[in-house]
């Protein structure tokens, strides 16, 4: 069908183009010696009026007439001349030219287009996708085929702190912390596949109890093992962190890359639409699918669709003046139930849609205050994973956690 098309406004374009050709070639376009030597004529008789009207005299009259006459005879011997030549030439050459640019443009797409690739409507290319997605290949196979990546070089000091922790988890191979320090270590290391063992390990042990970003974690690291390949074994723990947290965001991002893998932008678009449009400017993800999403939403059929401007969040929920002032009023119990009820929000938030290093510390000092030790330092370990690559940041959570006795 396209062929089709594409013939029929070449052959349009074609005759719009060589029809004054045609034209010119059985004489129906006025040479311009003819138009000339109309005009001059024309003149004449205009002289020959203003003479009668009295407005020239006899000589300016006679001086015109010479003049123009003059011009009258080069324009007839003109046209003379050109009558005689052959228009054949002209139309012979308007057909090369044409020719040659046509030759020219089928020779250009037999180079750099795909001439020999069949049509390949929706149906076909979600049949393709579907048998993408049931060809992965596993963990194992990912793993072997995956490109060897250049690591980081640590200063000695931290060298000899991983051995050791390394020595620690031979020592307490079933320590939930332990592992995941291990986890998130070696993946600062880039040993990609020790750190998706550790964390595997980490999700094994603790069972019905791991978190949905544990499982996302353990999903991230088995991408990053495979060389970006997200797995069948990668989205089983994807799947069960999102079954635990239909909003874990980390999860979510993953969940719409491995739609893209697998030739599903129309899958993917509204999962990275929607992450975009809920989590903080900020979010590691946001940068990544903030660069793809318009050509995804073209693939996708949304070519009206814009992104959220870039800085654009949600304030922070907090009480409002009415709400304080009440505040002061009720019983210490009631104070400190509405003060965990906050408390408890701003951690809902930062656990599924992220924020800023201020927001965490503020978390972490406010279950310090609130006497939640345990909870604090799991914030504080959380937080410390989030931002291990942006020193600046982690400095603020680390001043938080100190003074809350929990670092």
């Amino acid at each position: 069908m396209l062929w089709i098309i594409c013939a029929a406004l070449a052959a349009v374009t074609f005759l719009a183009i060589f029809a004054p050709l045609m034209r010119r070639g059985a004489g129906d376009v006025e040479p311009a010696a003819a138009y000339d030597l109309r005009v001059y004529r024309d003149q004449l008789r205009e002289v020959e009026r203003d003479l009668e009207r009295g407005l020239i005299a006899q000589p300016d009259a006679e001086r015109l007439r010479i003049d123009i006459g003059r011009k009258v005879i080069e324009a007839d011997r003109a046209l003379k001349a050109g009558s005689r030549q052959s228009k054949g030439p002209a139309v012979i050459w308007g057909f090369a030219a044409l020719a040659a640019t046509l030759a020219g443009a089928f020779a250009l797409y037999d180079r750099i287009g795909a001439p020999a690739v069949p049509d390949l409507p929706i149906a076909a290319r979600v049949e393709a996708a579907e048998k993408r997605y049931a060809e992965r290949p596993s963990q194992s196979e990912a793993e072997t085929a995956a490109p060897k990546t250049e690591q980081p070089t640590p200063d000695a000091d931290y060298l000899a702190l991983i051995k050791q922790l390394r020595t620690a988890m031979k020592e307490r191979p079933d320590d939930p912390q332990g592992l995941a320090l291990l986890a998130e270590h070696e993946s600062r290391l880039g040993n990609y596949l020790a750190a998706k063992e550790a964390q595997a390990r980490l999700v094994a042990i603790k069972g019905d109890q791991a978190s949905a970003e544990e499982h996302a974690r353990l999903a991230a690291l088995m991408v990053e093992a495979a060389g970006g390949t997200i797995t069948r074994e990668a989205e089983i723990e994807l799947a069960a962190a999102l079954k635990l947290d239909p909003r874990d965001a980390q999860a979510r991002y993953m969940a719409g890359l491995l739609q893209i893998q697998n030739g599903r932008p129309d899958r993917a678009f509204p999962i990275w639409a929607n992450l975009l449009a809920e989590t903080p400017a900020d979010a590691p993800w946001n940068a990544p699918i903030r660069a793809l999403i318009p050509d995804l939403a073209w693939l996708a059929g949304e070519a009206n669709y814009t992104p959220p401007e870039p800085g654009l969040t949600a304030p922070i929920p907090g009480p409002d003046a009415a709400a304080m002032e009440a505040a002061l009023d009720m019983t210490p119990e009631a104070r400190e139930e509405m003060i965990s009820g906050m408390v408890a929000g701003l951690e809902d938030r930062l656990a599924t849609q992220g924020g800023t290093p201020e927001e965490w510390a503020r978390l972490i000092s406010a279950l310090g205050v609130l006497g939640q030790t345990d909870r604090a330092r799991a914030i504080w370990h959380e937080a410390h994973t989030r931002f291990a690559s942006n020193a600046q940041a982690l400095a603020t959570v680390r001043e938080a956690a100190q003074k809350a006795g929990v670092e």
